[in-house]
Parts: C-alpha cells; structure tokens; sequence
C-alpha cells in the first residue's frame, strides 16, 4: 500500500474512490416506498433496520429498488437516518 504524504487517509493512490451513491438517492429514499410484503407502502427510510438486515441476508433484488435498500441500510447502520427525515417532509411542500 502506498501512504498519502500527510497520513490522513488509507486509500492507495492507485485506487479510485467512487461515490457509492447521489444526493438524489438520499430523496428518493425518503419519498419511496416498498412496493410488496410486511411493509408495504412504507418509505424505504423508514423500515426497521432488523427486516432491512433480514432482506440483505435473503438478498436484495438486482434492481434500482435493490441499490436504494442496500444505501438504506447502510445509512442506517452508521447511525446516519436522521440526515434524512427532513427529505421527507420536502415531498410534501411540492
């Protein structure tokens, strides 16, 4: 591996850091909701974190619908669901 110069990051330089996901993403898991089973019709945003665990153990569908559970989860695995809430609220404004 080959260290930055100030130490500051664990990333070789020869990788290329892609973001895993766009600021409209953050949207639409506020705004959509899970079109089939125990939950349906509720925001993505707002599953349990347990069925989300659950889902990805089963394994989520190869799809735009799959993707957004996967950021959920992750999003709410570091804690970080509360940046979102307020997106729900902007749906309404329209």
């Amino acid at each position: 591996m080959n260290w930055p110069e100030n130490g500051l990051s664990l990333v070789s330089k020869k990788k290329k850091v892609k973001s895993m996901f766009h600021e409209e993403d953050l949207v639409k898991i506020a705004h959509t909701s899970i079109p089939f089973g125990k939950y349906r019709g509720r925001v993505l945003i707002d599953l349990p974190e347990e069925y989300l665990v659950w889902f990805a153990q089963k394994g989520f569908p190869k799809n735009e619908l799959g993707r957004l559970l996967d950021l959920t989860l992750n999003i709410k695995g570091e804690g970080l669901a509360y940046l979102i809430y307020p997106l729900k609220k902007e749906k309404y404004r329209e």
